[in-house]
């Protein structure tokens, strides 16, 4: 009986040495399974930065073009508004030339002798031509 009790506990002994050996194991398989998963999220995390980088490096090319082509739309809108102001006032300019031309022939042809002359000058005039 001593010697089954000793068997026993020699039993229960060595099954908590297998048991220790093995928690230790699993220990260690805990640990190298913490440290993959660190490495992995440490991965994923880079993996997100660099991508964010990314996208804030393409959104800031699309704004910067996007911005260079409103900046010459409204260069162009500004140089045709240029050239349309421009026409308007050679046009206004002609206008008033005209209606000073046309009050100093007025006054110049009230005396017909002035008349006259002028006409008999653009007909020579149309003649040498």
């Amino acid at each position: 009986m001593l010697h089954e009790r000793e068997k026993t506990i020699d039993d229960a002994l060595h099954a908590a040495d297998i048991a220790r050996e093995e928690m230790k194991l699993l220990k260690l398989d805990n640990e190298k399974l913490l440290k993959d998963a660190k490495i992995e999220r440490e991965k994923i995390v880079a993996e997100a930065r660099h991508l964010k980088e990314k996208i804030l490096e393409e959104a800031r090319q699309r704004g910067n073009e996007e911005a260079q082509r409103m900046i010459e739309a409204a260069r162009e809108a500004i140089r045709f508004e240029k050239m349309a102001a421009i026409t308007e006032l050679k046009n206004q300019v002609a206008l008033f030339s005209i209606d000073i031309a046309e009050k100093v022939l007025s006054e110049e042809f009230l005396v017909s002798s002035k008349q006259k002359q002028l006409i008999n000058n653009l007909l020579d005039e149309i003649n040498f031509n």
